[in-house]
């Protein structure tokens, strides 16, 4: 689908207003559709070269497949290679750097753990984010002020609107309060959330049968600031409106957490910042650019094939997208029930700082009532008193219409187009954002995370991937339907630890 006339008659006005404005260079990253498509439409590919045999093969090199092989490595495992489809690793935790400073790609903080996330603690404690007194590096903790949100033409501290409220509004945000303290306080909403659905009630459980957005009918909740709110939430963590969302999904991205003052943890570049430092560890096992385009059982082991090599495994991690196994898996498994949101990134490098009006810079920057997800900054975190130059880390999701229709809206336009639809984003907060802007690098993700959507949840097909058996084991966040970190590492880590327990059992470590 291509952009229609009429938007593109807008650019166009845009283009003819702003002949002042200074050239701005880009263009495109990480443009991979045209494989991943090649793949879906089971193209033909060249045959391997060469031959390998290994006991382990991971299939997908993002934070759950570098999870498993960070679970491998630690128990002293070394006989598995890594597969990864793209010139680095990371997934959606990659990152940039330019001559300004490091940027994130996509996920850019990790949510500082309570003592129950043993995991993603482990890993911090390996990292050095958490200290041996038990305490949490400040360095990385987010600098303040953190958040803060364009609204009736000023900012104000926080993204939660708080200026233009009635007393009817603010009683509505209480109410939403209870309701999240008592669903935290239930135990059905945990991180990973494997550990809180045996603890879904019959309740909690009927969650996932409705919207996020019927559910604040159901409760009487219509305040217009606390719905943007609510929306906001759900396209920022799932790419999709909560009037599409499953209301269990829509509720754990709130109850899930302990209400903690400190964090995030965040980094110039984001969540790179963590693979990077995995990497370090674990790059002798990783193959770049190694697309697999089959993984066909053999009587008890697996060929898994890419242009450059076959290799025989006994078991297959399968930590890509678990979609593409319907496209790469041969016999296919059943359709894979969760569809996915496109996400359009971008990091933006200023010359200058914009004016401002209001509350001072913050880390996270929200326009209230725009269409994208506003935008971080990537200096934040650096330590120096004066900075001229700086990176802004741009988010949009496609959230308005069905992802296929999205998706086809997010190749369609190009990178001018693109262009001129964030920074006229953007001129709602900062008029003066074009003579402050030289660079644009935009990144089009189209199945950027999944989309829990009512039945999502407890859907049998989801619950029956997610329970590791047989000696294709799947690992990606999507099994859990929530595109977090600490559901990508645990999914990996848990792929990992059935592993190893079924290697050790035959013999074959």
């Amino acid at each position: 689908m291509k952009p229609t006339r009429r938007e593109f008659g807008a650019s166009a006005l845009v283009g003819l207003a702003a002949k002042a404005d200074r050239k701005i260079s880009g263009g495109f990253v990480y443009e991979s559709q045209e494989r991943g498509h090649r793949l879906r439409d089971k193209a033909r590919f060249a045959s391997p070269t060469e031959r390998v045999k290994i006991p382990v093969v991971i299939v997908g090199g993002g934070v759950a497949g570098l999870s498993a092989a960070w679970r491998l490595q630690k128990r002293g495992f070394h006989d598995f290679v890594i597969l990864e489809m793209e010139d680095a690793a990371g997934g959606n935790a990659r990152s940039g750097e330019n001559n300004v400073s490091a940027y994130p790609w996509a996920a850019h903080y990790l949510p500082v753990p309570d003592v129950k996330e043993v995991l993603v603690r482990e890993l911090c404690q390996e990292l050095g984010l958490l200290l041996p007194d038990g305490t949490w590096n400040e360095r990385w903790l987010c600098h303040s002020p953190q958040e803060r949100l364009f609204l009736h033409g000023r900012w104000q501290e926080g993204i939660e609107p708080s200026i233009g409220l009635t007393k009817n509004d603010v009683a509505q945000y209480r109410q939403f309060e209870e309701h999240i303290a008592e669903w935290h306080a239930s135990g059905a909403f945990r991180i990973p959330m494997d550990y809180g659905l045996d603890q879904a009630a019959a309740k909690a459980r009927a969650l996932d049968q409705i919207t996020m957005g019927e559910w604040m009918r159901r409760e009487g909740l219509y305040s217009p600031y606390l719905k943007w709110f609510i929306d906001y939430s759900t396209r920022d963590d799932y790419g999709t409106h909560m009037e599409d969302i499953s209301a269990w999904a829509g509720l754990h991205y709130f109850a899930a957490r302990a209400p903690e003052d400190k964090g995030p943890l965040t980094w110039p570049d984001g969540n790179g910042w963590i693979v990077k430092r995995l990497l370090a560890k674990l790059a002798p096992f990783v193959r770049t650019q190694s697309m697999v385009y089959r993984i066909q059982q053999q009587r008890k082991t697996w060929q898994i094939v890419t242009e450059k090599a076959l290799y025989d495994a006994d078991f297959v991690v399968f930590a890509a997208p678990t979609h593409f196994a319907s496209w790469l898996v041969d016999p296919a498994p059943p359709r894979w029930p969760i569809d996915s949101a496109p996400w359009l990134t971008a990091n933006l490098t200023l010359d200058r700082w914009p004016a401002n009006h209001g509350v001072e810079y913050a880390w996270d920057n929200v326009i209230y009532n725009s269409p994208s997800l506003g935008y971080v900054v990537a200096t934040h975190q650096n330590v120096a008193m004066h900075q001229d130059r700086t990176v802004w880390t741009y988010y949009w999701a496609l959230a308005d219409g069905s992802p296929t229709d999205q998706r086809r809206i997010l190749l369609g336009g190009d990178w001018a187009w693109w262009k001129e639809k964030i920074l006229t984003d953007l001129q709602r907060a900062h008029p003066d954002i074009r003579q402050c802007v030289s660079h644009i690098d935009i990144f089009r993700i189209g199945h950027a995370m999944p989309r829990p959507v009512p039945g999502a949840i407890f859907h049998p097909e989801r619950l029956r991937r997610a329970r590791p058996q047989g000696s294709l084991v799947y690992a990606n966040c999507d099994l859990s339907a929530l595109s977090l970190f600490e559901e990508a590492q645990s999914r990996g880590v848990s792929a990992a630890d059935y592993v190893l327990r079924n290697i050790s059992s035959t013999g074959t470590r």
